[in-house]
C-alpha cells in the first residue's frame, strides 16, 4: 500500500500567510500540519512508501523540510510543475499525475495535506479490508448550513454510498466526506477515465462519479477533524491542539 498526501494547492484564502509558504507546513502547536498526518501513517504497517505532491512554487520548501525530518518510512516529494493558482492541476489531476508518474499499482491511501484529525487510521485500513472496496472517511458536521459548502453523503444500512453531492444548495443530510480516501489498485486507472470529461478540482468529485459505477463505502469517524481552509479554522485548530 502507498500513501499520497495532497499539498499542491496555493491556499489563496490564507493570503498573505501562505502567499510564499505552503499551508501544510504551517505549525499547529509545535509542528507542521503535515507531520500530524505522518504520525498517523507511521502506525500503518501496510504502507511502505509515502508520496507528497506539491507545486513547483513550494517544492523547495518541502524538500528542505524533508531533509531535516527523521521518519521511519520512505518519503518522496513530487512537483506537479505548476507555478500559479491558475495553472493548478486540481486535486484529482494531482492524484492522476502521481499515479502515472510513479506507475502506481498498489492500493492507495489519499489524504489532504491541510486536514487534521485525531482518529486512528488503522481502523480505516481495517474497514477497507473488511469491505474489500474503495472507501471514504465520513464526518457528521451536524450543521445544515455549513454542510452546503462540503461533500454531502448518504449511506444505506450496509454503509454503501447511495448519494453524493458537492456543495448542494439543499443538503439531504449533515454527513460529509472528508479528504481521506482508500482506493483499490484496480481503481487507479479510472482517474484517467474520469478526467476525460470531468472537473479536476475537489477530490470529492471523483467519489461522486465513482459510486455510480462501482461500490464505494463510507467509514464514519469520531473525534476531532479540521479542514484548515481559512484563518478561522486555523485558529480553531491551534486552540484545540
Amino acid at each position: 500500500m502507498k500513501a499520497l498526501i495532497l499539498c499542491a494547492g496555493f491556499a489563496t484564502r490564507l493570503y498573505p500567510l501562505t502567499e510564499n509558504f505552503p499551508k501544510p507546513l504551517l505549525k499547529i502547536k509545535d509542528k507542521p500540519i503535515i507531520e500530524y498526518l505522518l504520525e498517523k501513517i507511521s502506525k500503518i504497517k501496510e504502507i511502505d512508501e509515502i508520496f507528497i505532491v506539491t507545486n513547483k512554487k513550494f517544492y523547495q520548501h518541502f524538500k528542505a523540510w524533508n531533509e531535516n525530518l527523521t521518519f521511519i518510512k520512505k518519503i518522496e516529494i513530487i512537483s506537479d510543475n505548476t507555478l500559479t493558482n491558475e495553472e493548478r492541476l486540481g486535486s484529482i489531476g494531482d492524484i492522476n499525475f502521481v499515479i502515472k508518474q510513479k506507475n502506481l499499482n498498489d492500493d492507495l491511501l489519499v489524504l489532504g495535506g491541510d486536514n487534521l484529525f485525531d482518529f486512528d487510521l488503522n481502523n480505516f485500513i481495517s474497514y477497507f479490508y473488511k469491505k474489500d472496496s474503495d472507501i471514504t472517511a465520513l464526518y457528521d458536521l451536524k450543521d445544515l448550513e455549513l454542510i452546503k459548502k462540503m461533500s454531502v453523503v448518504e449511506i444505506n444500512e450496509k454503509e454503501k454510498i447511495i448519494y453524493f453531492e458537492e456543495k448542494p444548495s439543499s443538503p439531504k443530510t449533515t454527513l460529509m466526506s472528508i479528504c481521506c480516501y482508500l482506493y483499490k489498485k484496480e481503481t487507479l486507472s479510472l482517474f484517467e477515465e474520469y478526467l476525460k470529461n470531468n472537473k479536476a478540482d475537489s477530490p470529492g468529485n471523483f467519489i461522486q462519479w465513482l459510486y455510480k459505477i462501482k461500490p464505494v463505502y463510507g467509514f464514519k469517524l469520531s473525534g476531532k477533524w479540521f479542514d484548515i481552509g481559512s484563518f478561522e479554522s486555523l485558529e480553531k485548530a491551534r486552540k484545540e491542539f
